[in-house]
This record gives structure tokens, sequence and C-alpha cells, in this order.
């Protein structure tokens, strides 16, 4: 897997950062941010989970300090979103929103997934420690941006399954790398594409976890 001529392409990141700072752009002008703060949000979206990864994790320095590609699609998806919301935010509700943000948030998430995952696993990292780079690079972005915008992360709350469908997603791009021998850009197309249909199933049936501790009403403990 340390090939340098078969490495996750770096598109997977950049995708992976456009993506998500389109959610987190999103869910920025839906608080009534202005500009900058909009700008802030998708940043925080977007570099979360590599900030995480390379700062932490693989210690380097982040992708975004060194390469000025990320700071631009962060820039460009702001601007996009931004303009974009004027002429739909008077077309769709509340509800559509969170579901258009969960769609993107489907592409993105796997996406910074396995290319964490590869990069974790060129610093010789144990596979166990490989699948939770992947799955913290997936989810990282996440969480930064609900926190900034006041909410407790979703992959904290009860809800539709995010965090399994990436562990599952994450094991199965192993699986198919290391015992079926599936060349590493095609395994990661297949995880993100099997990630993507998996997210839109759950939205879909709104299938949901459960809190721990329940009352009598299907609500935990006040």
């Amino acid at each position: 897997m340390s090939d340098p001529a078969i490495q996750v392409p770096v598109a997977f990141d950049y995708v992976a950062t456009f993506t998500w700072a389109v959610s987190g752009a999103i869910v920025a002008i839906r608080r009534r941010f202005d500009i900058v703060g909009v700008f802030i949000v998708a940043l925080l979206s977007a570099i979360g989970g590599g900030l995480l990864r390379d700062a932490v994790f693989l210690n380097r320095p982040p992708a975004f300090l060194v390469n000025p590609a990320y700071l631009s699609l962060v820039a460009g998806a702001t601007v996009l979103t931004a303009f974009f919301s004027r002429f739909l935010k008077n077309l769709i509700g509340p509800d559509t929103v969170r579901k258009i943000v969960d769609i993107i948030d489907a592409l993105g998430t796997p996406a910074f997934a396995v290319y964490g995952m590869q990069l974790a696993e060129q610093q010789g990292i144990p596979l166990v420690g490989v699948v939770f780079v992947g799955v913290a690079n997936g989810v990282a972005g996440g969480m930064l941006r609900d926190i900034v915008v006041g909410e407790v992360p979703t992959i904290m709350r009860p809800g539709q399954f995010v965090s399994l469908t990436l562990f599952a997603a994450c094991g199965l791009y192993l699986l198919l790398v290391l015992q079926q021998d599936v060349a590493i850009t095609k395994a990661a197309w297949i995880t993100v594409g099997a990630y993507f249909v998996a997210r839109i199933l759950t939205i879909r049936f709104n299938w949901q976890t459960k809190s721990v501790w329940e009352d009598e009403t299907g609500t935990g403990p006040s």
C-alpha cells in the first residue's frame, strides 16, 4: 500500500474539503452569520479533520498551511454558497436544508476517511489506528462545525447512523485492499460509493440510533 504510484489521489482530499466547506457555509448562512462568520465556519468544517489528522496523529504540518489550494477551495465554496443562498432562501425550508447538508456530507466524509487512512498506513500505524484516523478525519470537521454554531455535535446525539456507517466503510476499504487485492484508487471509489448509498438510505428511511437511557416517554433523563 505504500507505493506512491497507487496512493489515493489528493483529489479525494480536495473534494472532501470543498464539500465540507459548502456544508459548513450552508449551516452558517442558516444561522444568519455575516460573510466572515460563514467563511470561518466553512473553514473549520473543511480543515477540522485534516488538522486533527496531520497535527495530532501524523505529526506533520497541516495540509492547508502548506498547500494554498485548500484555502482557495474554502473561499470558493463560501462565495458560491453565499451567492446561491440569496436565490434559494425563500424556496427551501429548514428540513430540506438539513437533508442537503447531510447529502453533501455523505460525499465528503468517506473521501476524507480513505485519504486519512492512506496517510496513516504510510506512517506505519497499525490497522486499528489506521481505521481510527480515518473515522476521525471524516467526522472531526462536522464536530467543529456544530460546536461553533452552538449545537451538540451530531455524532454524539441519537440520530441517523453516521459514525457506525463510516466505521463500516473504513473496514470495507481495508478489506478490499488487504484481502481482495483491489487497487487502492478503485477501493477508495468503491468505499466512497458504498458509504454514500448507505447514508442516502439512512436519510430516506430515517434509520436512527437511540439514547442509552430512555424513560417511559422514550426520552432521556432530564
